[in-house]
């Protein structure tokens, strides 16, 4: 090959190869705002305005300052519950406002003793930002180091994305935190859900088998979690 030949391949592969990474990225916005539409709700914006990635806008003369405004969190969720955790989401399904925002925040209360069981949001890294109490947050990272903090009143602890993590009240009184997620729907799987609740079963032997233990263990672990 010669020099300019080779030198034009050479660029047309950079070109390529930038191309194929400004395509992966998500698309700067193209509106002011792109509030979501209420389930169940209907206008023709779909088809006229760019809501990827998201869901369909209202149309713009139909928004009012209350789609910005949201406060679900100035209440918390009840921690009467065999995890002592309550949970209110604030993501875009919650407060249509954040749509394309690429951002939202939930409201975490644990009891004393009590815990957000290990989950991972596959979507969005997690910033853990604790008003009161005191609470041991934690996440195992891929090559299974753990890494943890008691995390106070005023202080914050962040998750990377995708990590198994949780957070355990280890006051003495009640404890709240609001997570925030650089995703407008970040996600969760709930590790222990995930493994012994599924719709259909995973079946016995393959959950025995990966944790080493007895198939009678496996049955008494999907007792605990299987719907019904």
């Amino acid at each position: 090959m010669s020099k300019p030949a080779s030198s034009s391949f050479l660029l047309l592969l950079l070109s390529a190869t930038l191309l194929a990474t400004v395509c992966r990225a998500d698309p700067d916005p193209v509106q002011d705002f792109c509030v979501a539409v209420a389930p169940g709700g209907h206008n023709n914006a779909s088809s006229s305005s760019s809501t990827y990635p998201g869901f369909p806008c209202k149309p713009a003369s139909t928004v009012v300052s209350d789609d910005f405004f949201f406060a679900a969190h100035a209440g918390g969720a009840s921690t009467d519950n065999p995890m002592g955790a309550g949970v209110t989401p604030g993501n875009v399904e919650a407060f249509p406002g954040l749509n394309t925002l690429g951002l939202s925040i939930n409201r975490v209360d644990l009891a004393p003793g009590g815990v957000n069981p290990l989950h991972t949001h596959p979507r969005s890294a997690e910033l853990v930002h604790v008003e009161a109490g005191e609470m041991l947050v934690g996440f195992v990272s891929t090559e299974g180091r753990f890494y943890s903090k008691v995390v106070r009143a005023g202080e914050s602890f962040v998750i990377p994305r995708g990590m198994v993590h949780f957070q355990y009240n280890v006051g003495k009184g009640a404890a709240r935190a609001m997570t925030v997620f650089n995703s407008q729907l970040p996600g969760v799987v709930l590790a222990a859900q995930t493994l012994f609740g599924a719709d259909p079963e995973i079946p016995d032997d393959v959950l025995a088998k990966s944790f080493q233990v007895d198939a009678d263990t496996i049955k008494l672990l999907k007792s605990k979690f299987q719907k019904g």
